[in-house]
């Protein structure tokens, strides 16, 4: 399944050692296929769970109100299907990317409303012992947050049933066409409206809305929106697309073109206290912009959400959206230069007012600019407690893979300058001065990880040089060496469950494609990942994130 391009030019060729690596992803593919397939509900159905506990293979569960359900998310899936489905190519054997094919359609057949939204994503996922969709552990939304589904494979398998999702994900989430008022949260069963035929009124940023243009399901949309265009032709999907990627860029700061998490301030239905902390009920968005009511005192009026450019954020807006955004801008080709101008100039600005390369790191900052390093919080709040102290937010191997990316399609010098400090920083050595010239890597790999082997691919695409794809096998033989535990990729031995939607083994066959010259035979890595959002019993509300797959026997 051919899903992104890439000028093979001269092929390196393979190795022994290279053919046992992909020896051991099938091997890792045939185990999770087998002890993950449905064995729980009598039916037989070509369902599988989101994984198992190592020790005796049972699936890992979410307990809730005294029940146990087997979780499976489909959602929480769909980098597993991205590696089944490059094994597939890679191998010759159609039976990997079947059985995820089987899984997407049991969806499309069984579990699909009248409209085509799927039940899935962050509040909804399938027991498998009853089969049936749970939901009552939370709010029961449609929730996507860069979850960034493998439309590719949906697509191949059901095109019509994919089309009806893909319009209704955007007919649930979007509340008001007119502003692009949107939310995470999209509501099941609402009849579809006009869709690409609303009007827009092209609104100035951080107006008052009733949703949370959080850009984590914002770039969820766009790249529905990109998919829809892709695969099926809709031109009206990717002029919205295109509309709502740039409301984030009009909402980021006129002076140094940082930002945005978000567009729009929550709506202030009550009005939250002057003074005191802020905790509870009161850090909900009723109360309107949780920045401000937390740090307006503290910062008057740059103290917006959207404005927030510290911790997580950072990742969310330049790594996980902008790895995506810059894959599409590449497959959309020239339909997509104005998504690919848009996420480099985020990167450029992020690099040129926050990056210390002194200490790799980014400065906590509003986005006009204000330096909030070695600060501290004057009020208790939603972003946490009165006294906590910004700190820089370390750069990454994802923000090297944003970097070299943002390089490779853009040509800015500042993108590949910063580029190559995050690589020295993190130990890996120079990258180049410029790529194919002054290399000097790091023979040892201290901490391998999925995202330096696509960083390193990116390199490699950049400037065909060899040095680039050693580095890249010596980090694959690591990722295997370090996480390859019981026919399962793990983060250490010593994790109780396997998780199946892990990223090595794409990482793995990405290597291995390239090395064969066949590098569009794989699935791109998107940056995407699922979760479920619910109360889970003993530790209230939280993710299986949280408490799932880190658990370890220590």
């Amino acid at each position: 399944m051919t899903t992104d391009s890439f000028d093979e030019g001269e092929v390196p060729g393979r190795t022994d050692a290279d053919r046992e690596r992909l020896s051991i992803v099938e091997e890792h593919a045939d185990r999770v296929l087998e002890v993950g397939r449905d064995r729980w509900s009598g039916e037989g159905t070509p369902l599988l769970a989101d994984g198992v506990r190592v020790a005796d293979n049972e699936p890992a569960r979410w307990r809730y109100d005294g029940e146990t359900f087997v979780l499976s998310n489909m959602a929480s899936q769909q980098n597993l299907f991205r590696a089944l489905s490059g094994l597939s190519a890679l191998t010759g054997d159609p039976t990997y990317e079947d059985r995820a094919k089987a899984v997407v359609d049991y969806h499309f057949e069984h579990l699909s409303g009248e409209n085509g939204l799927l039940e899935w994503g962050g509040h909804r996922f399938i027991d498998l012992k009853s089969l049936e969709p749970i939901a009552h552990v939370d709010n029961g939304a449609h929730e996507f947050k860069t979850h960034f589904p493998f439309y590719e494979l949906l697509w191949e398998t059901d095109p019509e049933a994919t089309r009806r999702f893909l319009r209704a994900v955007w007919n649930a989430h979007v509340l008001d066409w007119e502003t692009l008022d949107m939310n995470r949260h999209g509501e099941y069963g609402l009849e579809t409206g006009d869709l690409w035929d609303n009007s827009f009124g092209d609104p100035e940023p951080f107006y008052e809305g009733r949703g949370l243009s959080f850009i984590n399901i914002g770039a969820d949309l766009v790249h529905a929106a990109g998919a829809l265009y892709r695969l099926g032709g809709e031109e009206g999907a990717l002029t919205w697309g295109k509309r709502l990627a740039g409301m984030y860029v009009k909402a980021r700061h006129p002076e140094t073109g940082l930002g945005a998490y978000q567009y729009t301030k929550p709506e202030r239905r009550e009005e939250p206290p002057e003074t005191g902390p802020l905790t509870g009920n009161l850090t909900n968005s009723k109360y309107g912009d949780r920045a401000e009511n937390q740090f307006g005192e503290q910062f008057g009026d740059v103290a917006r959400e959207g404005w927030v450019h510290w911790g997580s954020r950072l990742e969310t807006i330049h790594v996980t959206a902008a790895v995506m955004q810059l894959g599409l801008a590449e497959r959309l080709g020239s339909e997509g230069r104005q998504l690919r101008d848009w996420t480099v100039d985020g990167l450029d600005a992020l690099a040129e007012h926050a990056y210390a390369p002194e200490r790799n790191a980014f400065r906590p900052m509003w986005a006009d600019g204000t330096d909030l390093a070695g600060k501290r919080f004057g009020r208790t709040g939603y972003y946490g407690e009165e006294g906590t102290e910004w700190r820089p937010r370390d750069a990454d191997m994802g923000f090297l893979l944003s970097y070299v990316r943002g390089y490779r399609l853009s040509g800015r010098d500042r993108l590949w300058e910063t580029a190559r400090n995050i690589a020295d920083g993190l130990g890996i050595g120079d990258v180049g001065t410029e790529p194919g010239r002054g290399i000097s890597l790091e023979t040892e790999v201290a901490e391998p990880t999925p995202e330096e082997v696509f960083a390193l691919l990116e390199c490699y695409q950049t400037a065909r040089d060899s040095a680039y794809l050693e580095r890249a096998r010596r980090v694959a033989d690591g990722l295997i060496e370090e996480r390859y535990h019981r026919g399962f990729f793990l983060p250490s031995e010593d994790h109780v469950h396997a998780r199946f939607d892990t990223v090595e083994p794409l990482a793995i066959l990405r290597l291995d494609a390239v090395l064969r010259g066949e590098a569009e035979r794989v699935p791109a890595y998107v940056g995407g990942s699922g979760y479920v959002h619910g109360t889970f019993d003993g530790h209230g509300r939280t993710r299986d994130t949280k408490v799932i797959w880190p658990a370890t026997s220590e």
